[in-house]
């Protein structure tokens, strides 16, 4: 027998922490023919909770402009409450920044379509996410960050 408690990772929670939708020039714009561009921007947070417990916050903000005039502009943050005891710290990191905001994302990425189509335009589908290589990028641009200690 093992004296090593056994790994836990539960989900406590999934929700929606916050959302925004501004069309700051309607109705004018609306009338518009031209097709808007399209830029989305996509951030992950984490923090402690409590002693095992934590939050991770997956963000979208997406901004459609015609010239440069904003058609719309959407801000939502989904966030998840994770418990995750007796894991090797040097697992902690992968874990909360590619497993947990996968479970994360489908719920931003349902909940940003619908704002967006509850605003009146033709819903904006955020694309598919490999979170492993969103975080390897982060760790990459981390250690350049940082000097070597001599």
């Amino acid at each position: 027998m093992s004296d090593t408690p056994n790994p836990v990772f539960q989900i406590q929670r999934v929700y929606l922490k916050e959302a925004s939708l501004e069309q700051p020039n309607s109705p004018a714009i609306l009338l518009e023919q031209e097709q808007p561009t399209v830029d989305i921007q996509l951030g992950v947070n984490a923090s402690t909770v409590a002693d095992g417990v934590y939050e991770v916050v997956v963000t979208a903000t997406v901004q459609t402009k015609i010239k440069e005039r904003t058609v719309f502009l959407v801000e939502a943050s989904q966030a998840g409450i994770f418990e995750i005891r007796n894991l090797p710290p040097e697992q902690m990191g992968p874990i909360m920044g590619i497993a947990c905001p996968q479970i994360v994302y489908p719920y931003l990425r349902s909940n940003v379509s619908d704002l967006i189509q509850r605003g009146g335009f033709p819903p904006v589908h955020l694309s598919e996410i490999n979170f492993q290589a969103m975080y390897e990028q982060q760790q990459a641009a981390q250690t350049e960050e940082t000097p070597a200690v001599q």
